[in-house]
This record gives structure tokens, sequence and C-alpha cells, in this order.
């Protein structure tokens, strides 16, 4: 099939640009505001919830080591191994490298954010009837109203608070036992998305986006924050969605679709914002061409939230009550004029720069696209899904500024289209994004 020299230029150049508008992003999001006098309601640093300090510490050395070592046989091991190999050391990777980024602060950098006050795990040790605390969730969300919730727990539908209840019951309440099971649980995430692209029959795909997945400046906030273990649980929810629409028989198919609704139901009571993983579940099922699956995983995510709902959590009731907490909040205050591309730039520090590379080489494959190479069409469709997925968060007004770690379910699915750049550019473009994070958290303490 004859090339289109235009279209040949356009995704040669591709790459380039994308980068150039994610490092410009970057670099306005930290410049206009104190360029301008303006307050964008944040920490010191803007576009990120963070402070600048600059540090070394116990976890500095195994990351610059990790770096290295990944760096160099990264990209050539996950083209070389089996596939079983490629999952197990892509998990031992993600893990390792998350431990000592966080370290660089010493344990408490896994352990110390958790136990902030915002955060969930200080409701989760007081609850002593869960059932009780369902019932009175709502009303607890407004800032009017007595004894409100932390802002974690009032942003945020009860189903995390459940996740680090059941912690508390297991003995693992101290921060730095949840940290290291919201770090391990987080790490699977890009297991989900690998598996997923080998099912709909893009494992080459998977193998070239498998570094960028395992190991990134995203690891910085999956370490520490609960969004990155929703970010696992979503990607898993989307990886049985697949294999449902992908089953030969019709019991397999049920029983995929169930689990992926279960899963995927799990999300919505996990954020507010995660419904929209509706976006890549219609993609997927796309993917896989089959749409049976559609109905019986919707009714499976439904029970989940009525499951809820019948001991006393209504999410439909919770959503209104939330948005006017928010809007009587910092929300308010957070001027849209900036954030609205702050928040793009927030993601291209949490994705890590190359991030932009992707998506304008996705873009541009995309353009006049008539490829019926399997791999090229999932990893197209999926990174346009997440981006799709980013745009209506955007636009809708409720994740003003802190999406470094809110966005962190949709991350990895953006990260897909590395799959697409050259074998350079994903060699000098994995070096880069390691480089970046190393920067990143030995200059900033992040709150999330």
């Amino acid at each position: 099939m004859q090339v289109d020299p235009r279209r040949r230029r356009l995704v040669a150049v591709a790459p380039w640009i994308g980068l150039g508008i994610a490092l410009a992003l970057i670099a306005l999001a930290m410049i206009v505001p104190p360029l301008l006098g303006q307050s964008v309601h944040i920490m010191s640093f803007p576009p990120l919830h963070a402070e600048w300090m600059p540090r070394l510490g116990p976890g500095t050395l195994p990351a610059v080591l990790l770096a290295v070592a990944a760096s160099v046989w990264g990209v050539p091991l996950a083209r070389r191994l089996r596939w079983g190999a490629l999952l197990a050391i892509a998990y031992a990777a993600a893990v390792a490298w998350m431990v000592a980024l966080a370290t660089v602060d010493g344990w408490d950098g896994i352990g110390r954010i958790l136990e902030h006050r915002y955060e969930y795990l200080g409701t989760a040790r007081e609850v002593t009837d869960f059932g009780a605390t369902l019932r009175d969730y709502i009303a607890h969300i407004p800032l009017d109203s007595e004894d409100n919730w932390p802002v974690h727990i009032a942003g945020h539908p009860p189903g995390a608070l459940l996740f680090f209840v059941v912690l508390v019951r297991l003995g693992l309440g101290g921060g730095l036992a949840a940290g290291f099971v919201v770090l391990l649980v987080g790490a699977t995430a890009a297991l989900g998305v690998l598996t997923l692209l080998r099912r709909l029959g893009a494992e080459d795909a998977a193998r070239r986006a498998a570094p960028f997945l395992a190991m990134g400046p995203a690891a910085i906030w999956f370490a520490v924050s609960a969004d990155g273990m929703f970010a696992a649980v979503a990607a898993w929810g989307l990886c049985a969605l697949g294999f449902a629409a992908t089953a030969g028989r019709l019991g397999a198919m049920a029983a995929w679709s169930v689990l992926a609704g279960l899963l995927l139901g799990y999300c919505v009571m996990l954020s507010y914002g995660l419904p929209i993983l509706g976006i890549l579940a219609l993609a997927v099922l796309a993917l896989g061409r089959d749409w049976r699956p559609l109905p019986i995983a919707a009714l499976a995510a439904l029970a989940v939230v009525l499951a809820f709902a019948a001991f006393g959590f209504a999410w439909w009731e919770a959503f209104p009550v939330l948005v006017e907490r928010y809007w009587d909040g910092v929300a308010s205050r957070r001027q849209f004029t900036y954030w609205v591309w702050g928040n793009l730039a927030a993601l291209a520090i949490s994705a890590g720069p190359l991030v932009g590379a992707a998506i304008a080489t996705t873009g541009a494959r995309a353009i006049g696209w008539r490829s019926e190479v399997r791999p090229e069409r999932v990893v197209i469709v999926l990174a346009l899904a997440a981006a799709a997925t980013i745009v209506a968060a955007d636009l809708s007004q409720m994740s003003k500024a802190e999406v470094e770690r809110i966005w962190l379910p949709f991350v990895p699915w953006l990260l897909v289209g590395t799959a697409l750049l050259t074998e350079r550019w994903r060699r000098a473009g994995f070096a880069g994004q390691l480089a970046f994070a190393l920067v990143v958290q030995h200059l900033l303490v992040t709150s999330w």
C-alpha cells in the first residue's frame, strides 16, 4: 500500500510537536502565575500541589541505579522476554521504582501522605459500624454540616473509605502498612493494560509500551495515593471487559462481563469522576467487536451501586451535595481560565512529557487512517479514547488542580500511544521519562 508522503512527514514530526507542546505547557503553568501576580490557589509550585524542596535521601541511589539499568535494558528486554517473564519483570520494576522514589523521603515517604488529616486512613480507624457510616455519609459532606468529612472522604463515594476500613480490620491500618498495600495494588495497573492489549491482538504493541507503563513519573503519585489503587481497579475492569468481548463461549462471555461490571461498578463507588471510564469501556467493546457484554456488565455495575444504596448511600443523591460542597470550597476561587490548560500541564508532569509525543503521534496516525493492522488499530482507539476522557474531565470543571493524582486512572491508557513511536524515540524517550521523574521527586515534595 502506498503511503501519502504528506502523512508520512506529519507522522515523523508529530512526536516533536507533541513533546514541545507538553514542555511548553509545563513551563507556562509554572511561569504565568508569578509573572502575572496571580494566585491559582494551590501550594507554592503550580501546577502541582507541591512545595519546592531540593533534597537527597535513602532512595536516591537505588532510584538512579534503577533508572540507568532500565534505560539501557528496558526497551530491548520488553521485546525479547517470554510473555509471563515480561509481566513479572514489569511488575517487579514498577514496585521497585515506586519504592525507590518514595523512599527518597525515607520510609515515611510511603505512609506519611495517607496519615494526613485530609486522607481516608484516620477516619477508617474510627469506623466501628460501616452500615451506620453509610447511612450518615451524605449528611457529613456539606462544609456547613457539623463534623463534616475530611476533604478526600467528602470528595469521594464511600468505596474508597471501605477499602481502608478493610485494611484496618486486617491489621494493616498503619500508614506504612497501608501505603505498601496501595503501592502493591497500584503497580498491577500496568499488568491489566498489558494483558488487555495482548488479548485484543496487540502483543507487539504491549511490548513496545511496557517500559512506559511500568516506570515513569506517575510512580511518584501511584506510590502514595489511593488514586493509584483506583487506577488498578479500573485497569482490571477494562481488561475483564476485553476478555468478555473476545470470549469464544457464551458462558465465558457472561462470566467475564459480570466481573468487568463489578470492578467498573466499584470504580463508580471509588470516585465521582470515574463513570467517564465508560468512554474507554465502549472503545474496548468496539475493538472486541462484540457488544453482548455491555448489558451484562452494566447490570453488574448497577448492582454494586444499588448495594451501597440499600445500605444507606445513594450515589445519585450524594453527587449534587458533593458538587455544592466543591463550589462552596476552594474550587470557586480556582480560575478556570488557568486550570483548563494548567490541568494539562499537571498531567504532562505526572504522565511525563513524552505523553505529548505519544498523543500527537496517535493523532497523526489516525488522520486519513485506513490501516487494517490490528495492533495499530488497538493502540489508536484506546489512546484516543483515553484522550477523550481527559477532555471530558477537564471541561467538567470538577477537577481544577490536583489532577496529577486524580487522573492517574487514565494515565496508563494515554501511554499506550508510546507503542506507535519509533524505537529511537522510545529508547531516548524512556530515558527522558525516568530522568524527569528523578528531577521532580528530588526537587519537589508532593502532597498527594
